[in-house]
């Protein structure tokens, strides 16, 4: 067996790059350390005598051969990362609880299975059987997509052809230490952000009439901090997106969500303007609840002013209350994360996301190749810790989703009581419904029957998209006149 502080060189070679993907990523989640420290290469060389070809420093630890027999290249791919699994499985002594899944949405495979009519039973054993999953992850995935099912039924009622609406507001207080998104310090912005919401408003007041047949099922505007504005400047965002998406339409939206997420941005005059213009659930986001870790993190906040902010909140008649934290945050074991599920415990929020530390290139975290990542036991002990505390809390799991270069090999779990989902989650996830998305780096997901899904990107730089804000709009319009 090898460990992860053995790794000096794995080298990728491929004579497809059709099997690229999935020869990384199965790599890599083994071997996540050398990721970030540029261990692993790639590359496509059509001239190799194998499909897929990988070494370990100068020694060849794994050799697809090259088919005889002609087979679907879909078959051959899958065939080919269940070998490279069970190789590095016998490398390393590890099982990787996700198994050989690569993709972000392993909950739209068991959706599937189940609208086939195939029983949860025997969905949970194929993707254990099938795809190497922990007996533990596949009752997950199972359980989440048959609860995602009667929502998105639920919301399907409220009418077919309804849509999405997402607005960016890419300004934060600071950068977290592994914040990866389009977001860029707000006092660095300060005399630019009137002008970033005029070009936001233009682009609205242009796409809203396109769409003016629609109903708008959900509204979320996140960021960055979109509580980071100003009172003057909420309100005034807010009365925007009531005037495109919900006044000249016959009904409020389902859902309306607002991250709140640095307790630091929140006042009594902010949460009444929300309240008025008619939002109904926010995101109040400690991460963890140790002063110690958010200031290591980056957060500029404390634990008593999530608990202010939360409470602030409540009074303010806010029903509906998201919580997020992070499991494996730099210096934190698991009594630390305990402590964590317990302090929000005793908020009793309305759902809790928890999310695997993912470390991307864009973070800080990510630039720091000698950080070593949290061990992947304590990972799957912290998973295991989230899941039966959430069910001691009454709080029923109904989305997940995973991203590149999580730690040990983990996802991304919603818990919510039950009728307090957060519905955009699961439309964003399982890609049911159109998004309309606004704002620096906000991306569009039109559904097309002919061509899958179109994505509209609008450009992540916060000055270059005030600058061609008339090419963001003109996107939008070529799909949608």
């Amino acid at each position: 067996m090898i460990s992860q502080n053995e790794v000096q060189r794995i080298k990728i070679c491929c004579k497809d790059q059709y099997y690229s993907y999935d020869a990384y990523h199965i790599t890599a989640a083994f071997f996540p350390d050398a990721v970030r420290a540029g261990l692993i290469g790639q590359e496509t060389d059509p001239g190799i005598d194998a499909l897929v070809l990988i070494t370990l420093e100068d020694r060849e630890i794994f050799r697809y051969p090259i088919q005889d027999m002609p087979k679907e290249c879909r078959q051959i791919k899958y065939e080919m990362g269940c070998a490279l699994y069970e190789a590095l499985s016998e490398l390393t002594g590890r099982r990787l609880p996700w198994g050989i899944l690569t993709g972000v949405r392993p909950t739209k495979i068991a959706r599937t299975w189940l609208e086939k009519g195939m029983e949860p039973k025997a969905c949970t054993k194929r993707f254990q059987e099938e795809l190497k999953t922990s007996y533990e992850r596949a009752e997950l995935a199972v359980s989440v997509a048959a609860r995602e099912r009667e929502l998105i039924k639920r919301i399907e009622a409220s009418g077919n052809d309804s849509l999405c609406v997402y607005v960016h507001i890419p300004f934060c207080p600071s950068r977290c230490q592994y914040c990866s998104f389009a977001s860029v310090p707000a006092d660095r912005f300060a005399d630019r952000i009137d002008d970033y919401l005029t070009c936001l408003e233009r682009e609205m007041y242009a796409i809203a009439p396109l769409v003016h047949e629609k109903p708008v099922s959900c509204i979320y505007v996140g960021g960055g901090t979109p509580t980071v504005l100003n009172g003057e400047q909420l309100a005034r965002l807010c009365a925007a997106v009531r005037k495109c998406f919900i006044d000249n339409r016959q009904a409020e939206p389902m859902e309306w969500t607002v991250e709140a997420g640095r307790p630091d941005t929140i006042n009594d005059g902010k949460l009444r303007i929300l309240r008025e213009a008619g939002v109904t659930r926010i995101s109040i986001n400690p991460q963890t609840m140790h002063d110690e870790t958010l200031a290591r993190i980056g957060r500029g906040h404390t634990t008593a002013q999530i608990r202010e902010a939360f409470a602030a909140a409540r009074a303010a008649g806010f029903a509906d209350i998201n919580m997020d934290l992070i499991a494996g945050l730099d210096g934190e074991n698991l009594q630390d994360f305990r402590e964590t599920l317990q302090a929000v415990g005793e908020l009793k929020p309305d759902s809790v996301t928890v999310h695997a530390l993912a470390i991307k290139r864009a973070s800080r975290l990510g630039q720091e190749k000698d950080r070593p990542l949290p061990a992947p036991d304590l990972m799957t002990d912290m998973a295991d810790e989230a899941r039966a505390w959430a069910a001691e809390e009454d709080l029923h799991p109904y989305y997940l989703y995973r991203q590149k270069n999580m730690s040990g090999n983990g996802e991304n779990i919603g818990f919510a009581k039950s009728g307090k989902e957060g519905l955009y989650n699961i439309l964003i996830m399982e890609e049911v419904q159109d998004i309309l998305a606004f704002g620096a780096g906000a991306v569009s997901k039109l559904l097309c029957p002919a061509e899958g899904i179109i994505r509209i990107n609008n450009v992540k730089d916060v000055l270059l998209y005030m600058e061609q804000i008339d090419e963001m709009i003109k996107r939008k319009e070529e799909f949608l006149c």
